[in-house]
């Protein structure tokens, strides 16, 4: 960072309300979202190519440009690594998201990766947003990929705070760094309202609450790869402080994001470890209902077996009379017993004895 502004008295820009000013510029149509040249604090420009952007700024050498890309062509970020030496190994890292949040320094220049995130109600997700920023001694390069975060809001309070912005490319980093972390509080607080409904979900037996759990714990990892690197690397930045000269307003409000960040990652850290409790509480009960079910499919099958063994019992012990009476029904003349006056009171005692004993059977082996 550079020591060539006179420093000034500087103090933190207030949170202004949403309002419903338009986008710098449809991100659909073109990358570049805006570029704006500032002097003492102050907008003198908006250059509508980067080939304008560049031919002011080497005519105002005392200016800063902040420029605001979206997704930009490989053409353009050659342009700008061209004019202001950005370094190749930056540039590459520009042109793909999905980078890690760090902080590296390459001679004057800072190359900044940031991970942004928003909270969607209606989807009850988490959407992440990827920032690259190249800070130089007068210029100021943010290469956005996603939606958030929303950098609009951050250039209008700079520019309703000139001597915030006087102080140069620095002060405006730091703005970021400001309301990327301020971005994080809702997230926090709708995950928190997620964990909590997914508690009554899990003790009210909802089977579809597993699926919730596993994917608001992959929010959580991005989530924690957001802020965690970004903890490092504001620590980084204080440890520069002494060394690039920087204002000590500045240094007071470095050290807040810190906080902040600190804060965030450490609820962060417990989000992931109460979805990991919830999701073994949740497995618990499912496993318990399981036994549940299965031990009362287990009982319906041993109270049918005990009404089949009685149903067999009694159909063994009425089968028995109805076979002597069916031997003794055969009409064959030399049927042993045919002619014999005793014949009928012998098969009433002969069914009695066998239903009888086979009654006793039955009754030792509990089936009756």
């Amino acid at each position: 960072m550079s020591d060539r502004r006179p420093r000034q008295a500087w103090r933190r820009p207030q949170a202004e309300p949403p309002t419903s000013a338009a986008p710098e510029a449809p991100e659909e149509r073109r990358s570049v979202v805006q570029a704006s040249l500032y002097r003492d604090g102050r907008r003198v420009s908006s250059p509508a190519t980067l080939a304008e952007t560049f031919r002011q700024l080497r005519e105002h050498p005392d200016g800063m440009a902040w420029i605001g890309l979206h997704r930009p062509t490989e053409e353009e970020l050659h342009s700008l690594a061209a004019e202001f030496d950005l370094h190749e190994l930056a540039v590459e890292d520009a042109m793909e998201a999905h980078q890690r949040p760090k902080l590296e320094r390459y001679g004057e220049t800072l190359f900044v990766v940031l991970r942004a995130a928003r909270y969607l109600d209606a989807q009850e997700e988490v959407e992440f947003g990827e920032l690259h920023i190249f800070l130089g001694p007068d210029f100021l390069i943010t290469v956005r990929h996603g939606a958030a975060p929303d950098l609009s809001t951050v250039r209008r309070r700079m520019e309703k705070d000139p001597e915030l912005l006087a102080l140069g490319p620095e002060a405006v980093l730091y703005a970021i760094l400001d309301a990327v972390v301020d971005g994080y509080a809702p997230v926090v607080a709708g995950v928190q309202n997620d964990i909590d409904e997914i508690e009554t979900e899990v003790f009210g037996g909802d089977p579809a609450v597993s699926r919730r759990i596993y994917e608001l714990s992959r929010e959580m990892v991005e989530f924690q790869r957001a802020t965690r690197p970004l903890v490092g690397m504001l620590h980084g930045l204080m440890a520069g402080f002494a060394k690039y000269g920087t204002d000590e307003e500045l240094q007071r409000y470095l050290r807040d994001v810190a906080d902040h960040v600190t804060h965030t990652s450490e609820r962060v850290d417990g989000f992931r470890q109460a979805l990991t409790d919830i999701l073994t509480v949740n497995a618990t009960l499912v496993t318990q209902q399981q036994n549940a079910e299965m031990r009362a499919l287990a009982e319906a099958g041993f109270e049918q077996n005990e009404e089949i063994k009685k149903i067999s019992s009694w159909a063994a012990i009425l089968f028995a009379p109805t076979l002597v009476g069916t031997i003794y029904g055969m009409n064959f003349d030399t049927m042993p017993e045919l002619h014999w006056a005793g014949g009928y009171p012998f098969a009433v005692v002969l069914m009695a004895v066998v239903c009888t004993s086979l009654y006793v059977v039955f009754k030792k082996k509990d089936w009756l």
